[in-house]
């Protein structure tokens, strides 16, 4: 008699309400993707709110903003965690999802989970306000998100805008979706770039947006979960990449592990965070992501989360998205702790 395996398949585990604001973020996402390939931004206004800096701390948090270059909308958003003056603190530089073409740092969900790892990480968290695609193609917000980290390289812009206590040498870069992308991408940059004060440490990419021409079995499969789709990144990325270089989505930008692929085994890529959903339509990108940088001979962890969609984590409401938090925070300080001893 053969034995069967009767262990529970996993299943996607979210509350009602959450479901609800999943689904009207893909609806008005879909409204605003214009067949013509851009973007209808007066939809995307009525569900995009936004949250203002505040100088006085707010549950042991104080933000304020800080311009680099009006002209191109360049600025980012600092998240000072107000308890921990005396304490000598890594710095996150963050950059938020929204397949290059949404959101932004004072996009309420965005405010509120760098608020959420300034306080339990305990980080002086950056986060970045790039340009957005279709206005603004490749490599625009690559640059953007690098051309921060030279800035804050800089100890008179640093002394300007962050407090005495952030370490730059003990920076971390991190991201959700295509910030996640951005992460790998800057710090792979950062890593060829002769800082004078600054060192990238470490990187966090949840759920990193990367793609390929092939279609993997999770994009197939898990048609239908909420916020992700084939057609929704098929459009995103084809807002992104550059025109007149052709449509191939096998670009390195995007299939970082692909036929195309950076040779990363000589460059010294610092220690990556990778987090995966068991529903995100992304996860087998996300996964190849993963084996391609342990192959390449770089520490590299994964933490999977099998009952989860795309952006589980900005959603307070669910367990997983404090136990995310604290393994962020984990990492960080193990991270950080390693290189002290060196």
């Amino acid at each position: 008699m053969e034995a069967t395996d009767k262990s529970p398949q996993p299943s996607l585990s979210l509350p009602l309400r959450t479901r609800i604001v999943l689904s009207a973020i893909s609806t008005f996402t879909d409204a605003a993707c214009r067949k013509n390939g851009t973007v209808n931004r007066r939809i995307i206004t009525l569900v995009d709110f936004k949250s203002q800096a505040t100088s006085k701390s707010t549950n042991g948090v104080s933000t304020h903003d800080v311009v680099l270059d009006q002209t191109r909308n360049l600025w980012f958003r600092v998240y000072v965690p107000t308890e921990h003056a005396g304490e000598d603190l890594p710095v996150m530089v963050f950059m938020h999802g929204g397949g290059f073409v949404f959101l932004s740092p004072d996009a309420l969900p965005y405010d509120a989970v760098c608020r959420r790892f300034a306080r339990k990480v305990r980080a002086v968290v950056v986060s970045v306000n790039y340009r957005l695609a279709p206005e603004h193609r490749y490599p625009a917000q690559h640059d953007d998100c690098f051309d921060v980290l030279k800035f804050l390289d800089d100890e008179e812009n640093r002394s300007k805008c962050l407090p005495e206590n952030a370490n730059m040498l003990r920076c971390f870069l991190a991201g959700d979706s295509a910030g996640g992308n951005l992460a790998h991408h800057v710090a792979q940059r950062a890593c060829e770039f002769n800082f004078r004060r600054l060192k990238v440490i470490g990187v966090v990419a949840i759920q990193p947006f990367f793609g390929g021409e092939e279609r993997t079995e999770s994009e197939t499969r898990l048609a239908g979960t909420p916020l992700v789709s084939i057609k929704r990144t098929d459009w995103m990325w084809n807002a992104f990449l550059p025109e007149g270089e052709g449509f191939n989505r096998d670009h390195p930008i995007i299939n970082v592990s692909g036929p195309q692929a950076v040779d990363i085994s000589e460059i010294k890529l610092p220690p990556v965070m990778v987090v995966v959903a068991g529903f995100d339509v992304l996860h087998d990108w996300q996964k190849r992501y993963y084996e391609w940088l342990k192959k390449s001979g770089k520490e590299v962890y994964l933490f999977e989360y099998p009952n989860m969609c795309h952006a589980f984590y900005i959603f307070p409401e669910l367990p997983e998205s404090g136990q995310l938090i604290d393994q962020v925070k984990d990492f960080i300080h193990k991270v950080s702790s390693n290189v002290a001893t060196l």
